[in-house]
């Protein structure tokens, strides 16, 4: 008979679930318990002069507001410079691209040795430096000890490279 509601009709097994619980709460009391937590919390806010929501408007106090303008801004620069030191020994990857080009995949697949790719960029043309993926210079290659190096042409300003960040 527990299966079947005040009605005689067949109950969902949600509706079995929520009876199973609604009869395990009155059996540990707990409908006045939630009453006597929610007392307990007014009393301990009304306690630390909190606002309970029950009082009049003319209590509420509005809370300063400090003003973050452009002055604070500047006024937060003008202390010691930050530690350069702490990150100067942190690595970052360097690369140089030649150049680029997109191709699909069934070209992709028909590539072997002696292929030849063509780029989208000029022979003679300064090559792109990029650190951690960022372009910050362009150079042209050099050979240094057998070995190939770059040397820059041209370093992009800190503010352009922060303006390419941000696109």
């Amino acid at each position: 008979m527990a299966d079947d509601n005040k009605d005689g009709q067949e109950l969902s097994e949600d509706e079995k679930l929520a009876a199973e619980w609604e009869a395990a709460m009155e059996e540990t009391g707990e409908e006045g318990a939630k009453e006597t937590r929610d007392d307990e919390w007014a009393q301990a806010m009304e306690e630390a002069g909190e606002d309970t929501g029950e009082t009049a408007d003319s209590d509420v106090r509005s809370a300063p507001m400090e003003d973050f303008g452009q002055e604070s801004l500047a006024t937060e620069g003008s202390g010691p410079p930050p530690d350069l030191d702490v990150i100067l020994d942190i690595p970052v990857s360097i690369s140089m691209e030649v150049g680029n080009t997109q191709i699909p995949i069934r070209n992709l697949l028909q590539l072997n040795q002696g292929s030849v790719i063509e780029l989208d960029r000029l022979a003679g043309e300064p090559l792109d430096v990029l650190v951690n993926g960022t372009l910050i210079a362009h150079g042209e290659v050099v050979m240094v000890n057998e070995k190939f190096g770059i040397r820059l042409t041209d370093v992009i300003s800190p503010g352009e490279r922060i303006k390419r960040l941000q696109k």
